[in-house]
């Protein structure tokens, strides 16, 4: 069956065209829900509450652009409106310069490693953290995400890189 298909099928309430959505497009979307969570039960949770957003506004998608980077847009935005319901996302008020570059020497540090660093990560930064490096967005667009202000959404990415700059340096004590 043709994308376009499935799609109009799942427009439709079809469940096996539903099914068949998911799984096309679980691993993908689990993938972004890892990133803005905590641990794998928690991101399981977001694919989940991520695919009923999904299909409950399916028919909002009119065939213009990647349905894909739909999806992934309903998912980041249905994992970060339940963030904001938790208050998770209360932010501290300072403000920390954008010129906090972190310069680290090269280490090589596995994937898995730095994606748990990411992880641990409280909450704020966290999500900041992804949405700014791993997905693009601006700080104006990532205060607009959070409800928060542009300042805060730089102080936060400073902080979640002086962390995982932190955990780095650890990390390369242990492997020398």
């Amino acid at each position: 069956m043709g994308l376009d298909e499935l799609i109009n099928n799942c427009k439709k309430q079809d469940r096996k065209a539903q099914a068949e959505l998911y799984r096309r497009y679980s691993g993908i979307l689990f993938g972004t829900c890892l990133k803005y969570s905590r641990n794998k039960t928690e991101a399981e949770d977001n694919l989940h509450d991520s695919f009923m957003t999904i299909f409950s506004k399916i028919d909002q998608f009119t065939f213009k652009g990647s349905f894909e980077g739909w999806m992934k847009r309903i998912t980041v935005n249905t994992v970060l409106q339940k963030y904001r319901k938790e208050r998770h996302l209360d932010v501290v008020s300072e403000n920390i310069e954008d010129s906090a570059d972190i310069e680290s020497d090269t280490i090589d540090i596995h994937l898995n490693t730095l994606l748990g660093y990411v992880q641990e990560l409280p909450t704020k930064y966290r999500m900041t953290f992804n949405l700014y490096v791993l997905d693009g967005y601006s700080h104006k667009e990532i205060s607009e995400l959070l409800g928060t202000s542009t300042g805060t959404s730089k102080s936060n990415l400073a902080r979640a890189r002086m962390i995982l700059k932190e955990k780095i340096e650890k990390e390369k004590v242990n492997i020398t």
